[in-house]
């Protein structure tokens, strides 16, 4: 497994010999890293935390797939709450070298589950199914792969409604490496009629009520062995939580009308869009059920906080829809896609793609016409980057102070920092990006270094 590494301070920089030779042992292959955004799996070793070693963490973020152990040559490196300011800076774990039972072992172990996600991300079951790479979405998405793939941990994931809920539910369920799995069962808990949720839930015996003419298995024995996805799970009524606390536990429960009791083998997903948290607060949710199907908590960005997506998805759909050609988008409906806003998330997004794609005829690229009348935007809105969150990083700068030339100068080192990550360090492109010749470029990143 090939990585990179990086030391930061005098001392780090003296053990460089020892930590390369020890992970070279274990069929670890670092390669050292003086770049401002290394890209893909690494391992900064420091002295202390200091500003150079915040400082090399915080370009670690600018490359969403880069992700970076931060190793202490010591344990009293790490006090004063230095764990938490590299966790908050962007370290994915820190560890301490010298003091540590086996840091080695330790490293490899990490590098070698980060490796294995990072390795299910990229396979074709989950590119299909969950598309994006975006900073704010590939960090949940590999929490989401490693609980699936890694635990048999019950998940509640949360989020907007059109977040995709219902796709990481299917997904946790194909990555789950049960050796005899069973079925993934979805029940909407929003459609479960008070009177019939006992049969809904745990199925009941002949005669059990008026209309039981037989034996019916409810969603825990059909989920016995695979999945019980339980949607808007925030519907629930109080009475019908509390009934469900013993079978989501110990996955133990009686058909109505039966006194022998039956066992489910299931793992729980459950979903929903409410702020089930607030719900508890406010005793709407009892706080006992709540703390059942949450041993695991998944939050779902909307689509406004991961942009970078939007034009991914827009293709994606495109290809689901119409496999039989490769369209393309025309520059100006891009930006159109870029500029929209999505209430609905993903699903606003994938409706929207299918009217166009209705549309559209030939195998040409996708153009404005293609766009139904009633989508078509205001002229005011048009062309207009300067959107909401810039205003609000510009008004938190003013707030602390910052002046009209630090602003700008901060604005110029992020711009060069972020095309640099994405153009993988290439300066040419990097240069042609930002509209300055190589040299101009050259003598920014120079300065910045200073």
């Amino acid at each position: 497994m090939r990585i990179w590494i990086r030391f930061v301070g005098s001392g780090a920089s003296g053990m460089r010999p020892k930590v390369m030779e020890a992970l070279a042992r274990v069929g670890i292959e670092p390669e050292c890293s003086e770049g401002t955004s290394p890209l893909g799996l690494g391992v900064l070793v420091f002295d202390e935390v200091g500003p150079m070693t915040l400082e090399a963490v915080r370009g670690c973020r600018l490359h969403a797939s880069t992700r970076v152990l931060a190793v202490a040559t010591t344990e009293k490196a790490l006090g004063e709450g230095a764990c938490w300011r590299l966790l908050l800076e962007g370290a994915a774990d820190v560890i301490a070298w010298e003091g540590a039972h086996d840091a080695v072992a330790e490293i490899s172990a990490r590098l070698e589950r980060w490796h294995a996600v990072d390795r299910i991300i990229d396979s074709p079951g989950v590119q299909r199914r969950l598309v994006g790479r975006s900073p704010s979405w590939l960090p949940v998405l590999r929490q989401i792969v490693e609980v699936a793939t890694f635990t048999d941990a019950s998940v509640l994931l949360l989020g907007e409604s059109g977040t995709g809920k219902e796709e990481v539910a299917r997904l946790i369920h194909e990555l789950d490496r049960r050796a005899h799995k069973g079925d993934l069962v979805t029940l909407d808990c929003t459609t479960v009629v008070p009177e019939l949720s006992g049969s809904e839930f745990f199925g009941h015996e002949r005669g059990a009520f008026t209309g039981a003419a037989g034996v019916r298995d409810g969603a825990f024995a059909l989920s016995h062995e695979g999945t019980l996805f339980l949607d808007e799970v925030g519907e629930l009524p109080l009475a019908l939580q509390a009934q469900l606390l013993r079978v989501v536990q110990e996955h133990s429960y009686k058909r109505v009308g039966s006194n022998t009791w039956q066992h489910a083998d299931f793992r729980l997903v459950c979903a929903t869009n409410r702020e089930l948290s607030e719900e508890v607060t406010q005793g709407s949710f009892r706080r006992d059920f709540f703390h059942r199907i949450s041993s695991w908590v998944c939050r779902l960005p909307p689509l406004r906080e991961r942009p970078e997506d939007i034009l991914p998805l827009a293709l994606h759909f495109l290809r689901t829809m119409r496999p039989d050609v490769e369209l393309v988008l025309d520059p100006r409906v891009r930006d159109y896609l870029l500029q929209r806003s999505y209430p609905g998330n993903i699903r606003e997004l994938r409706q929207l793609m299918g009217r166009i794609c209705k549309r559209h005829v030939g195998s040409g690229p996708i153009t404005v016409g293609d766009i139904p009348s009633d989508e078509l935007p205001s002229l005011e809105g048009l062309c207009e980057w300067r959107d909401q969150s810039f205003a609000r990083a510009v008004q938190h700068a003013l707030t602390m102070g910052m002046g009209l030339k630090e602003i700008g100068r901060s604005a110029s080192e992020m711009a060069i920092r972020l095309v640099l990550a994405e153009e993988e360090g290439n300066l040419q492109r990097a240069a042609r990006r930002l509209g300055v010749t190589d040299r101009a470029l050259q003598l920014r990143r120079a300065q910045q270094e200073d």
